[in-house]
């Protein structure tokens, strides 16, 4: 089912729009509260990321958070630099190059549950609890293949 013609399109109603509107508002309110920490809300993706065990290399995590590998790289330089990281080369494979949290890392990311929620929750406070579960279910299904 097409739910947009030429004719019916208008760049400021369409979801495109909105999600993209909605994704800026949200990363500023984001990288906002993160200041403090010295990181971005990119970076606390890879880093909550590797805190929870979901990814151990750059592909890993370029794959789960949607990065291309190029932008991928340059912010773990940035992180590494910050000595919130490390990177090691596989001994199995040579081309894999495994990362890890830093004693420095592990902290920030262990303040990362205590800032994101406090942001979104603000942005989700007109939500009741039903509207909460049907956006976040339409948002999986939007993002389903």
């Amino acid at each position: 089912m097409d739910h947009y013609t030429p004719e019916s399109f208008t760049l400021t109603q369409s979801v495109g729009f909105a999600v993209n509107k909605a994704r800026n508002l949200l990363a500023a309110e984001l990288d906002a509260a993160l200041k403090d920490l010295g990181i971005t809300t990119q970076q606390m993706g890879i880093l909550m990321s590797m805190r929870g065990g979901k990814t151990q290399t750059p592909f890993e995590l370029s794959k789960l958070l949607g990065i291309d590998t190029g932008l991928m790289t340059r912010m773990l330089d940035k992180l590494e630099a910050r000595d919130l990281l490390q990177r090691t080369r596989s001994l199995e494979d040579r081309r894999v190059v495994n990362l890890t949290l830093t004693k420095a890392g592990e902290k920030v990311a262990a303040e990362l549950p205590h800032i994101a929620p406090v942001v979104l929750n603000k942005r989700l406070r007109k939500f009741t609890k039903s509207e909460f579960q049907e956006f976040r279910r339409l948002l999986n299904k939007f993002l389903e293949d």
